[in-house]
């Protein structure tokens, strides 16, 4: 059985983009010749891989289970060639990154000195917003991004989990009472982010429930929503990793520990469509996830 790794390419990024079409046009194919590479690899591997209707294309159980190996073998080659590249070439050039405010502040920042005494011809260029903009069209190397991604041509992994959590201060709890269920939300003054006022959270018995929430004080700024909170604004939903120090301090409390928040926002490393990565970009983004890991071990929460 011979399988080309184009094809495999191929059908990782019809997984990532949903579309055919899409994706075959970012390796020069028809959408004709995009799907005749599919239903051959699918030959080739006596399955099927993909379901697909006039409008739609999603994975098959055997899809989903080839994406994940795929992934694997692309990352392993792109390894081989960056380590061969490294190898024969002294690490240099510009990495331009974008991250939110509060995961730089606190992940990406502190770490940049000790990044580039190791890698003194690297200059990087660290813009940290909290607003999603196109990185192709910005000229970014690679973003961090948190939370669930939409279909897109970048390409995206994954080198963190990150639960969430409602959070309160002790003050605000001690003066409204503590929820005991999703539907005590409504009662509360809760900080809302932008216009994301639907929370949805498992309850002790796998039920998912959206509840819509109200408060007096919205803001697109992650910070702003913590101080908020801590200054006994209300209830916040917050991301796991940005909540340790407050809670070790007991600044914040978390409240309804049986539930749990639904869906989980992982962090993501992700960058401009072509499967090959420089060097620098790749060296920059596991010294980052392994730095990330360690700043976790360091609490039990």
């Amino acid at each position: 059985m011979v399988i080309d790794i184009k094809s495999i390419e191929l059908f990782v990024r019809i997984a990532s983009t949903r579309a055919i079409a899409k994706a075959g046009k970012e390796f020069g194919y028809s959408a004709t010749a995009s799907s005749q590479r599919i239903q051959e690899l699918e030959k080739a591997l006596g399955t099927k891989l993909l379901n697909r209707t006039t409008r739609t294309v999603s994975l098959s159980t055997d899809g989903e289970l080839f994406l994940i190996h795929s992934k694997k073998i692309l990352e392993s080659i792109d390894e081989a060639i960056t380590d061969l590249q490294a190898a024969k070439s002294t690490i240099k050039g510009v990495i331009r990154v974008a991250a939110s405010v509060s995961f730089g502040r606190k992940y990406i920042t502190p770490y940049i000195a000790e990044f580039l005494n190791s890698y003194p011809e690297v200059i990087i260029n660290l813009e940290l917003n909290d607003s999603i903009f196109d990185i192709v069209k910005n000229g970014f190397d690679l973003a961090f991004r948190i939370g669930e991604l939409e279909p897109s041509t970048l390409m995206a992994r994954k080198i963190a989990s990150n639960t969430r959590m409602l959070v309160a201060s002790p003050e605000y709890l001690a003066k409204y009472g503590t929820p005991l269920c999703s539907n005590d939300l409504k009662k509360h003054n809760c900080i809302i982010l932008e216009s994301n006022n639907v929370w949805e959270l498992e309850n002790p018995n796998g039920i998912k429930v959206e509840t819509r929430v109200k408060g007096n004080f919205s803001t697109n700024y992650g910070e702003a929503i913590t101080q908020h909170a801590i200054n006994g604004g209300g209830i916040a939903l917050k991301s796991k990793w940005d909540l340790f120090e407050h809670l070790s301090s007991n600044t914040l409390v978390s409240i309804l520990n049986d539930h749990t928040v639904k869906p989980e926002w992982n962090v993501w490393a992700v960058r401009p469509p072509g499967r090959l990565v420089s060097a620098r970009v790749r060296i920059f983004t596991e010294f980052i996830e392994k730095k990330l890991k360690l700043e976790v071990e360091k609490f039990v929460v």
